[in-house]
């Protein structure tokens, strides 16, 4: 006792600065859990330059994981946490044919039962298990208990099996114009129809993922409420044989505080107009819906509820509403059990009407039809967050480091997948995602794909230089993608823009995911741009992205009117400096892609056309042009690093693409993507 008394003494008679300085954990230890974590202390940015993340920001980034760092007993508890879970039989294995499979098991072999219900034997060997050699998921049963099994093909599939070599075009589908106040899911069925004629065989679309219900914010496709569910705004009624939604007023662009909530009200009353017959038959089809589907129906009704007294998102509505097991989310949902159903109407009709456009793609002889495209993450205060929050970052929001071209870094202001909740999860949301997204496609784009290997995260509330990258089940992931693209007989393309983590490349190309080559950042070691036959054949060839500038636009220069508008010019660079520094790359351009003389900056039809030849002739497995390129229009969907600054998504095409593609210069520049000899 008396020696409890001198200590609590001589802890008394420290200032309380100095008594925590003597009982916090060495910076080492920190170190050590980070790394344990997944985070990367040391990295290196676009410029070659290693950088170092401080041991505040990796506390920070610790404590929104969920771990404690303020002592050394704290650190050590978490240090023990991850090395339990880590010995434990995890819900899911993940492998692939051909190769033997780690497992926690001493036994000498394990049962093995196939989807189909068929039971085996397989040897164990020092810890191995005996290679499995047919894809599938696979009940396993060991000595030390029972999981589920994951064995991927070694490859994705590809059309033609990768010998076709076939073109595309991307588009965003409310911009297709038509008789509501933006394109939806009738427009792209009209739209698959004329490209399909002209011999196009695949059209990649924006992402069609849930949004919040009804309002005119959070617009943007790349910041949805759920990559799960689907935005019900795109729904057409008239595909699925119902009457048609009213016209709605035309507009040069998309007003979307107007016209979401006009798309929700006429959804509805499309649903309050379904006989008993009708009712009958989606009620019979929500009978083997998706999982989690009544979950997000709830979601949306409570948001619809709690948006008319002002609540922003789930994380301001009265506390017990956030957590979706309540028992008073429940009563809601009795409560209010019509407008649940009218919310899983509105999701099977687009579930329907995207099959009817993937259908009617195939039918009119498209080898891929839809691409589907995945974003990277969603929004934190939207439905995949309320519904499934343990498998979710939480306090942590997603983007990119600082570098060179962004001194600044940027903050996405979305959230993913917690690598730790997946493995908890066995993966299970991750799956359901991917069969999501390919269960009315041929294809799927995975948006930023290095985030299957690592994500800067940064603390709520922090700057983008108080992040770091956290890493993935890498191996695991890519493994399931390939398991699913084989099942669904889906081709994958991988984002892979930028500077790529290590060993992210051969892993990816390995397995037949398509990386994506886009003809302005193609260059040559003397800055000059790559000849077509310098394509790699793995790949997608692009004339752009929605991101980048169209060819017409960026030979005009509007891209460079939009940068001095809106201050973004390098530093040190006028409009006048930046338009010799174009010149020069007009150039060298045209002296790769073009013959004869070079066209004048306002004339940018032979230049368009020549981008077009171009990609075509490349032996890429698909050559994409986005359908401003088709159009040779001058105005680019989006302009990354803008939110009201720039007209993102809210663009329409003039007349319905029908009508555009028959134009003569159309026909010529598709003929010149079409013809890859």
């Amino acid at each position: 006792m008396a020696i409890l008394w001198v200590f609590d003494v001589a802890k008394a008679a420290l200032h309380p600065e100095a008594w925590q300085a003597m009982t916090r954990a060495p910076d080492t230890q920190l170190q050590e859990l980070a790394a344990a974590a997944g985070l990367v202390r040391q990295w290196r940015d676009v410029a070659g330059r290693d950088r170092t993340v401080a041991d505040d920001a990796l506390a920070a980034i610790l404590a929104a994981l969920g771990f404690e760092t303020g002592s050394s007993r704290q650190i050590n508890a978490g240090l023990e946490r991850i090395a339990q879970r880590n010995r434990a039989l995890p819900p899911l294995l993940v492998t692939e044919v051909g190769q033997p499979t780690a497992v926690p098991s001493t036994a000498a072999r394990a049962e093995l039962t196939d989807e189909g219900g068929a039971t085996s034997l397989v040897p164990i060997h020092d810890g191995l298990l005996a290679a499995v050699d047919v894809p599938g998921y696979y009940d396993l049963a060991l000595a030390e208990g029972a999981c589920r099994l994951a064995v991927a093909p070694a490859r994705c599939p590809l059309p033609g099996g990768g010998g076709a070599r076939l073109w595309g075009t991307s588009l965003q589908i409310p911009s297709l114009r038509g008789a509501g106040a933006f394109g939806g899911l009738g427009e792209l069925a009209e739209a698959v129809c004329s490209l399909a004629a002209l011999g196009c065989q695949a059209v990649a679309i924006n992402p069609v993922h849930a949004l919040f219900p009804g309002t005119g914010e959070d617009y943007s496709p790349y910041s949805p409420s759920s990559r799960t569910f689907l935005n019900a705004a795109l729904a057409d009624p008239a595909l699925l044989g119902l009457p048609p939604l009213p016209p709605a007023a035309d507009t040069a662009m998309i007003d979307w505080p107007a016209a979401l909530p006009a798309r929700l009200a006429a959804l509805r009353a499309s649903f309050a107009q379904l006989g008993d017959d009708q009712l009958a038959r989606f009620a019979a089809a929500d009978g083997n819906a998706e999982p989690g589907l009544h979950r997000h129906a709830i979601h949306d009704a409570l948001y619809c509820h709690f948006r008319e007294k002002g609540a922003q998102d789930w994380r301001s509505w009265p506390e017990r509403f956030r957590d979706p097991d309540d028992p008073v989310v429940r009563r809601f949902a009795e409560q209010n059990a019509d407008e649940i159903a009218f919310h899983r109407f509105a999701q099977r009709l687009t579930r329907e009407g995207l099959a009817v456009v993937q259908n009617r793609a195939r039918q009119e002889g498209m080898a891929i039809g839809l691409i589907a495209d995945l974003a990277v993450g969603v929004h934190p205060g939207g439905s995949d967050c309320w519904a499934s929050p343990a498998a979710m970052l939480s306090g942590l929001t997603i983007g990119a480091p600082p570098d060179p071209l962004g001194p600044l870094g940027q903050n996405w202001s979305i959230t993913g997948y917690s690598p730790d909740g997946l493995q908890a999860a066995g993966y299970e949301p991750w799956i359901t995602m991917l069969r999501a997204a390919l269960r009315s496609a041929g294809g799927l784009r995975i948006d930023h794909a290095f985030g299957l290997a690592r994500l800067w995260v940064i603390p709520e509330g922090g700057l983008c230089a108080d992040g770091a990258y956290l890493r993935f089940p890498f191996q695991d992931l890519v493994r399931l993608v390939t398991l699913e693209a084989h099942r669904a007989n889906a081709l994958i393309i991988a984002e892979d823009l930028g500077t790529a983590p290590p060993g992210f490349t051969p892993a990816v190309t390995g397995r037949n995911m398509l990386g994506m080559r886009v003809l302005w950042f193609e260059r040559a070691a003397d800055h000059g741009f790559i000849g077509a036959q310098d394509y790699p054949a793995n790949c997608v060839a692009m004339t752009g992205t929605h991101d980048t500038p169209t060819v017409a636009g960026w030979w005009r220069g509007r891209d460079l009117d939009w940068a001095d508008r809106l201050g973004r010019l390098p530093a040190g660079v006028d409009r006048q400096q930046a338009e010799q520094i174009r010149d020069w790359d007009r150039g060298l351009l045209w002296s790769t892609i073009g013959e004869g003389r070079r066209p004048d900056p306002e004339s940018p039809g032979a230049v368009v056309q020549a981008a077009m030849k171009h990609i075509g002739r490349s032996p890429a497995v698909l050559a994409i042009a986005p359908i401003e390129d088709l159009l040779a229009d001058t105005e680019q969907p989006n302009l990354p690093g803008t939110v009201s600054e720039h007209p993102n998504w809210r663009r329409r095409q003039p007349a319905p693409l029908g009508e555009l593609l028959r134009e003569p210069q159309t026909l010529l520049r598709v003929g010149a993507i079409a013809d890859r000899t």
